[in-house]
């Protein structure tokens, strides 16, 4: 079998029949996506098969041919994950690199595979296969995440802790229902995705570059084979459209965002001021001076990686606010932001719930805080309302109290009289 090479590999581009001159260096290297886009390949085969056997079908290619496609294709992807085909900046992406690939192994049959398509359409697919993939992947993360979270909120539902605002104590609460919080906020997240589904799960596919093809296409037998909803009618939205992938920043912006907020309460937890949480040893570091440190690096990681995926969100913006209809050079830039966020948020979510499993509450010293406060002052306002005191001149006295509380440095219990606790 001839491997595909620079070497064996005729110098010219799939669309070059027009241009006189080689591309200049200088401008390939500027021009190509094959460093990034490489991730894409076996959604592009996938996308190819469903798209070959659709010319069969209709007659536009005979079904050995169809065949001798498909089988290349599928020694290609096996190929491909062998590392037998090293990727060069020459073939500019990974959709041109593996249609050279497809005609050097089977000949004239491979000019065959990108009839009726563009590269446009082409792309367009194998980035909503991706992404429909990878977001299965992240919704079945927060799945578990959010069952670790239900296992430690029922496990802690009766441990007394300070609930705060403004980061100062308020009233108490118990460990279980400050997790709950959590898990009703990724659960928000699940069904953001859910819905993020629907919109997303159409094929564009048959648009060719902006304004389909006059050949007798099959859109909805691709459709119907690559399991989308459907197709993308407009042609033009087809291959311009990245709504889905702004709109999928944007859920991942929200679920970084919760991250970082949980990631934020346990780092200030896990202070030796607080004393609420004690880091395992097996997800926690140390210093390379003092050698009495602990440092909870999984936490500050995940709080720190927020702004890369919020930049991205900026960034896939800020690319398609003013371009015009419909396919532009620089929606290639959409990929990198796009890998680059989901990837981030696979690894945040993968590493916080063993990192919840592992961490230990002290919730005894949570209790010791609630006792030693005046964390009891409201349940005293409302005692009082509920004998007949005006709210505001009950609001009046236990703010009288605390301040007497403060000044004495006394428990509340131990100035208030026992009928109105």
């Amino acid at each position: 079998m001839a491997l595909f090479t620079k070497e064996n590999m005729t110098n010219h581009k799939t669309w070059g029949g027009r241009f006189k001159k080689s591309l200049d260096s200088r401008v390939a290297k500027f021009n190509a996506s094959i460093s990034f886009d490489n991730i894409l390949y076996s959604y592009d085969i996938l996308g190819s098969k469903a798209h070959v056997s659709m010319l069969a079908k209709q007659g536009l290619v005979n079904h050995e041919e169809e065949k001798i496609i498909c089988d290349a294709l599928i020694e290609i992807q096996k190929e491909i994950e062998n590392g037998l085909h090293p990727l060069s900046d020459e073939y500019e992406d990974i959709h041109m690199f593996i249609e050279q690939i497809l005609i050097k192994k089977i000949g004239d049959t491979g000019k065959k595979l990108h009839t009726g398509r563009s590269r446009n359409d082409q792309v367009a697919l194998d980035l909503r296969l991706y992404a429909r993939s990878s977001v299965s992947e992240i919704k079945n993360l927060l799945n578990d995440l959010c069952l670790a979270l239900n296992e430690l909120s029922k496990k802690h539902f009766e441990n007394i802790m300070p609930g705060y605002t403004h980061l100062q104590q308020a009233q108490p609460i118990t460990l279980g229902k400050h997790l709950e919080a959590y898990f009703f906020m990724f659960q928000r997240d699940v069904s953001r995705i859910d819905d993020w589904f629907k919109r997303m799960n159409f094929c564009p596919l048959g648009a060719g570059a902006l304004a389909g093809s006059s050949l007798p296409l099959d859109r909805q037998f691709v459709a119907d084979q690559l399991n989308f909803d459907g197709v993308i009618e407009n042609t033009i939205d087809a291959v311009s459209d990245r709504d889905y992938i702004i709109e999928f920043c944007n859920i991942a912006s929200i679920i970084m965002m919760h991250l970082s907020r949980l990631s934020e309460d346990f780092i200030i937890w896990a202070t030796q001021e607080f004393n609420f949480l004690i880091l395992d040893d097996g997800f926690a570091t140390g210093s390379s001076l003092m050698p009495n440190k602990k440092n909870p690096d999984v936490l500050e990681l995940i709080r720190g990686k927020c702004g890369r995926v919020f930049g991205h969100m900026v960034s896939i913006l800020t690319i398609m606010k003013a371009l015009p209809l419909s396919y532009n050079k620089d929606m290639q830039e959409d990929k990198e932001c796009f890998f680059d966020t989901i990837n981030t948020l696979k690894s945040c979510i993968s590493i916080i719930i063993p990192f919840l499993y592992s961490i230990t509450f002290n919730t005894d010293k949570m209790s010791y805080a609630v006792e030693n406060s005046y964390l009891k002052a409201t349940k005293i306002l409302e005692n009082l309302v509920l004998k007949g005191v005006p709210f505001r001149e009950a609001h009046h006295m236990v703010g009288n109290y605390v301040a007497e509380a403060i000044e004495k440095n006394c428990r509340l219990e131990d100035i208030i009289p026992k009928e109105y606790v």
